[in-house]
């Protein structure tokens, strides 16, 4: 993949993760060659590599669309994240070193001051880098990586859950949780909470359903 594509697919991931582009919105390609001034090589590039994330679906005679997967999809993908996350933090509650711990921290009181500020898209950027500073502090470089993998695909569903009422407050609270436990070496008691954190199920679920629901209908007005 050249520079280009790779830059291309990027700032369309973004767009994607931020709710620019919701779930639904078609991917004109000659629209993205004239709005980011690059030829269709690239955009198709950058298009089939967001489809290999599943973030696009390449769709016959329609091209790309921003992928929406299915309730029971999503479900499934959270359950995955969440033993995903649950291995890094055991891994991280037995090696964790002092760089991991001020990673761990600054992230944290980014969380803190987005909380404080009601500012949910500030919470969602500062919330990714806690979770990065879990996955690294595992220092399991194949399981950080899966880790990341997975994280990028529910970026759409990570983002929109932290817009229902009182869920960035939360969350900040669940992540003091697993703070503390990994800092107090308790494997299992961080497992507990960062597993807790992730996972949708309930009302938190059926929150983030009516959240993409409402993303969806916007974009069919």
């Amino acid at each position: 993949m050249s520079r280009l594509s790779e830059t291309l697919r990027e700032r369309i991931e973004e767009e994607i993760a931020t709710g620019k582009l919701a779930p639904g919105t078609h991917l004109d390609e000659v629209e993205l060659t004239q709005r980011f001034g690059m030829s269709r090589t690239p955009v198709r590039e950058a298009l089939n590599q967001l489809a290999g994330e599943g973030l696009v679906e390449i769709r016959p005679r329609r091209g790309a669309v921003v992928a929406q997967a299915t309730p029971q999809r999503i479900v499934e993908m959270f359950e995955v994240m969440a033993e995903l996350e649950a291995m890094c933090a055991r891994l991280a509650a037995r090696r964790l070193t002092a760089v991991d711990i001020q990673r761990l921290e600054a992230a944290h009181e980014s969380c803190r001051s987005a909380a404080a500020g009601l500012d949910s898209d500030a919470y969602f950027y500062a919330n990714e880098a806690f979770h990065e500073a879990l996955y690294r502090a595992s220092h399991n470089g194949f399981l950080t990586d899966q880790s990341l993998n997975l994280q990028r695909k529910l970026r759409p569903y990570r983002r929109l859950q932290l817009r229902v009422r009182n869920r960035v407050s939360r969350s900040f609270e669940e992540h003091q949780a697993v703070l503390d436990a990994l800092k107090a070496g308790d494997s299992d008691r961080a497992v507990v909470a960062i597993r807790s954190h992730v996972i949708v199920q309930g009302e938190r679920f059926a929150d983030l359903l009516s959240m993409m629901q409402s993303e969806a209908a916007s974009v069919a007005a």
